[in-house]
């Protein structure tokens, strides 16, 4: 597994963890739909969340959150549809970000962006 890879699986792990901690319950990790995944599906008080994980081991060339691009949000969005076409008992849905910053091998920091795009 490449240097990159080890880092995103991480950050995945990281989030989970904080999520499970905020009192989310994880319905669902690396979900796909074609070629399509969504990092992480989660839901608390009556709101699912489409969780897009983004992991960088230094900010030299931006922070993780703003990978998240426009063209990122639509994959997620055609993903999310094909999971709720799928359980159509989720009624409330949010896409979320979280940002994962690490320090070698410690969080240096983590933020949750809730209703991160619509």
């Amino acid at each position: 597994m490449s240097k990159h890879s080890k880092i995103g699986v991480k950050g995945e792990q990281i989030a989970a963890d904080f999520l499970l901690n905020k009192g989310y319950f994880i319905i669902h990790r690396n979900w796909r739909s074609g070629k399509k995944e969504i990092d992480i599906i989660a839901f608390k008080d009556e709101v699912l969340a489409i969780v897009e994980i983004k992991t960088r081991s230094r900010s030299d060339f931006g922070f993780p959150e703003e990978a998240v691009n426009k063209k990122k949000q639509q994959y997620l969005k055609v993903a999310a549809a094909a999971f709720i076409a799928a359980n159509p008992q989720y009624i409330n849905i949010r896409y979320d970000i979280i940002s994962v910053l690490l320090d070698k091998e410690s969080i240096k920091e983590i933020i949750h962006f809730k209703e991160a795009f619509y």
